[in-house]
């Protein structure tokens, strides 16, 4: 059970409602029953609802004491005696909606406290909470239901859609920012490029662009996106970028797309829809990353990704292509080794 004193719990739902939720069929169970929270399958009692996306939890699963789980089918005949079954193909995001509904984002509490600074020229929608400490510039426009954390910079001319979450210590400026975004604490957007004319005294190329983000893009904590040189860096509608990810001046994110913590990526790099990037990927700048490609944790991007294409390693290569000469030099390493020992 969540700790009540930092999450707010809903419900309860009977069966049929928590189905309707997750889109789910009631595979057994009385739909008239009533379920208080979720809970994982290993600590889940009677009166809670489980799921089951990853078959390394099958085990817990057939061992499992919760009252009701989300499940596809592929795994509905494992399920303990008793286990109400709600089934889908989609068992994690029936449990996503499942779960938000138990733990609804909390609501706002509309207004600007004393302690905050909004210039006279900004402008604030309707229902915005704004914290101690915050910082709102001139020419700024904030869409209605936002809420600007403590400590927070929203420099002047920024402008910011309706229902956003700015966290607190996030500085964004030289932004234009679509509605129901996430920003994590920590975020910084809109800070110089990294440009620089080389030469005995490196000069500074002066980063006239700006930072543009779409619709419901989620940012985690202490990442940082620079604006661009001349033209915009752009991120669009749906991309879920985690913790400590440096997106480099230029850099262009299409749709949908999801970057886990510690990725980097140089400036002037463009990246189609849906990609997806593991842990600590690194690339070089001006490369193309095409729709739907899978970049492995710890790879070096320095060519060009296809669409669709999944690549492995350092520098990064196709994924069969990377496992067969791993599986190669595996190979020879046991030969000498054997030779060796047959000397």
């Amino acid at each position: 059970m969540a700790d009540p004193r930092f999450f707010r719990r809903s419900g309860p739902f009977t069966l049929k409602e928590l189905a309707e939720i997750a889109g789910a069929e009631i595979r057994s169970g009385d739909a008239d029953a009533v379920f208080d929270d979720v809970a994982p399958l290993h600590a889940a009692t009677q009166g809670q609802v489980s799921f089951l996306d990853n078959k390394a939890y099958a085990d817990a699963f057939r061992t499992s004491a919760a009252g009701a789980c989300i499940v596809s089918s592929r795994f509905a005949d494992q399920a303990p005696g008793g286990m109400a079954l709600l089934v889908t193909e989609d068992p994690y995001g029936g449990y996503a909606r499942v779960a938000q509904a138990y733990y609804p984002q909390g609501g706002l509490t509309p207004g600007v406290h004393a302690a905050a600074v909004v210039a006279d020229g900004a402008v604030l929608g309707a229902g915005c909470q704004v914290d101690a400490g915050a910082v709102i510039g001139e020419g700024a426009e904030i869409g209605a239901d936002c809420w600007i954390g403590s400590n927070s910079t929203i420099g002047p001319g920024v402008v910011i859609g309706d229902g956003c979450r700015i966290g607190p210590n996030v500085t964004i400026q030289f932004a234009v920012i679509g509605k129901d975004c996430v920003f994590h604490p920590g975020v910084r957007i809109g800070q110089d490029g990294f440009g620089f004319a080389p030469g005995a005294r490196h000069l500074k190329v002066p980063q006239l662009g700006r930072v543009v983000i779409g619709d419901d893009v989620d940012i985690g904590a202490n990442a940082c996106i620079d604006r661009g040189a001349g033209p915009d860096t752009v991120i669009r509608t749906g991309t879920k970028i985690d913790n400590l990810v440096q997106i480099g001046h230029n850099v262009e994110i299409g749709s949908g797309c999801l970057f886990a913590a510690q990725s980097g990526l140089s400036g002037s790099t463009k990246i189609g829809n849906y990609v997806m990037m593991g842990g600590q990927v690194g690339s070089a700048g001006h490369l193309n990353i095409g729709d739907g490609a899978r970049i492995a944790a710890q790879s070096g991007l320095m060519r060009d990704v296809e669409p669709g294409q999944t690549v492995v390693g350092s520098p990064a290569q196709p994924a069969k292509e990377y496992w067969r000469q791993l599986a190669a030099l595996g190979h020879l390493a046991r030969a000498k080794t054997k030779k060796g020992a047959d000397t």
